[in-house]
């Protein structure tokens, strides 16, 4: 795959000219985006995949869903439905996607819909008899026909955009000027002992404008993992198998290793849809840990709901109330 990269190294101007010239169409006006009487919040990033979007939505949720009605708006990614689908009875993480079920799964009072054409989930989601009254767009920074009124960017500490390309070379979906268009800039999976002179070298290199915020943000781990019968402490778990399909565990890796853990690495691709031969090998397993993703993906599996338990994250703001009162005061 890197060596493919790098040999698609002059498509990479022409990606770059095609995206910065759709931008700067929307810029213009020249391509129309549609604006709403509602809050609308778009979290995404430039680059593909691994910033912590999930995380950001179920902070985000928290934050908003006392206040105001809360709805979640995301493409579904490799779901077997098509159009829109508003989540409810039956819902499974194969009809709206991991990510969203797993929102459906973890907040009751909330509506959590898919659409890939984000203008229609928003029109279908207004139409319902009790509308939301905050929509939060997942995965949405490239959706320009939908013009967000506050929008979260973000990239990970350990590969920000401001050091990477556009594709397919690099992992940027548009080229790093895009991130004007961001509200808030956070930048994901800090350590938590990150200085105050790195914090500064970082926005220096992002490049952040007079009107933008920049946060840190960083991952805190339970001290529990979870399953649908019971709870364990971390710091007591025997021998397991983890068992990720994320963009980056090394994080979690890391984090296991930090408590003397003995366990063994099955490492996916990021939404791995598993098989039945990969079920029925998990079943040979006496204990297994998994994120919340994967965990929705794997629980409804027999074989497995005994020895299956996940490791809630969530994650923490070093600007709480700065980013807190951003979000507030945009809402109203």
């Amino acid at each position: 795959m890197k060596f493919l990269r790098i040999i698609l190294f002059p498509v990479v101007p022409i990606y770059y000219l095609v995206t910065w010239l759709r931008n700067w169409l929307y810029d213009k006006g020249v391509k129309s985006s549609k604006s709403y009487d509602i809050p609308i919040i778009c979290v995404g990033n430039l680059s593909t995949g691994g910033t912590g979007k999930t995380p950001m939505i179920e902070y985000l949720i928290r934050l908003l869903k006392d206040e105001k009605s809360v709805a979640t708006l995301s493409r579904g990614y490799k779901r077997i439905t098509e159009g829109y689908e508003l989540a409810g009875q039956g819902a499974t993480a194969d009809t709206i996607g991991d990510e969203p079920f797993q929102f459906f799964r973890k907040f009751k009072d909330i509506k959590v819909a898919v659409d890939g054409n984000r203008q229609n989930g928003i029109a279908q989601l207004l139409e319902l008899e009790d509308k939301p009254e905050v929509i939060l767009l997942d995965d949405a920074y490239q959706h320009r026909k939908v013009k967000a009124g506050f929008n979260i960017l973000l990239t990970a500490y350990y590969n920000l955009y401001s050091n990477d390309i556009v594709l397919p070379t690099g992992n940027l979906r548009e080229p790093r000027s895009g991130a004007k268009r961001a509200d808030i800039i956070v930048v994901t999976k800090c350590p938590a002992d990150i200085s105050e002179s790195e914090k500064h070298k970082i926005s220096n290199g992002l490049g952040i404008k007079p009107y933008q915020q920049l946060v840190f943000s960083s991952i805190s781990y339970a001290e529990k993992v979870i399953s649908t019968h019971s709870k364990m402490a971390v710091q007591s778990l025997p021998e397991f198998t983890l068992v990720t399909g994320i963009a980056n565990a090394t994080p979690l890796v890391k984090f296991l290793k930090t408590k003397g853990l003995n366990f063994d690495h099955l490492e996916f691709p990021d939404h791995y849809s598993f098989r039945i031969n990969d079920i029925e090998e998990l079943a040979k397993k006496e204990l297994i840990i998994t994120t919340e993703k994967d965990f929705v993906r794997l629980v409804d599996n027999e074989s497995l709901e005994a020895k299956l338990f996940y490791l809630p994250i969530e994650i923490t703001i070093d600007k709480k109330d700065v980013f807190d009162n951003a979000i507030m005061s945009f809402v109203g």
